[in-house]
């Protein structure tokens, strides 16, 4: 079990990595592209399709920074109700949100790879650079397939730490 979970740690850590990456080669890319534009006088340019690039590496990252923010519990909690409850029913309210996020990851991969199929099946491009949108859409999906993988081993998790209950609190403090 500890083999699987250093898996799927190191599949979300790399996904993560993968996506600060792209963000980060896309921050240089608009820098350098505002900066030819502001020095248009001296004979530089904008790179073109810029914004293209910015948005299909953008989408890239939010789905690659999905499993790792849930895999980390980085979800948003609210506490005003479960801080009074004990660990158990606390642990117990962790099964039911990982239920429902791995219920919702499945039909966000699901539905994201309808798309990239309907992309790919029409065959459209991007107007600048023409390169075919279902490109990022499959990029994308791999984040998708990815986060199902996280949510599915995080529901394992939290029902092995009901039944032991001595995993860490939802604070991520030792019990």
């Amino acid at each position: 079990m500890a083999q699987i979970g250093r898996f799927i740690e190191g599949l979300a850590r790399t996904m993560a990595l993968a996506g600060g990456l792209v963000l980060t080669i896309l921050i240089i890319l608009t820098v350098i592209s505002v900066t030819g534009r502001a020095l248009v006088f001296a004979g530089l340019a904008p790179i073109p399709g810029d914004f293209e690039l910015v948005e299909a590496g953008t989408a890239f990252a939010v789905f690659a920074f999905l499993p790792w923010c849930h895999l980390n519990r980085g979800n948003a909690v609210v506490e005003i109700l479960t801080m009074h409850f004990n660990d158990h029913v606390n642990r117990a309210i962790e099964i039911i949100a990982n239920l429902m996020m791995l219920v919702f990851a499945v039909l966000i991969c699901w539905r994201h790879w309808l798309g990239t199929i309907d992309k790919q099946s029409y065959g459209e491009t991007t107007f600048i650079l023409q390169f075919p949108i279902w490109w990022a859409y499959a990029a994308s999906l791999v984040g998708a397939v990815v986060f199902v993988i996280v949510a599915a081993w995080c529901l394992i998790r939290s029902l092995t730490e009901f039944k032991a209950a001595d995993g860490p609190t939802l604070s991520g403090e030792a019990p």
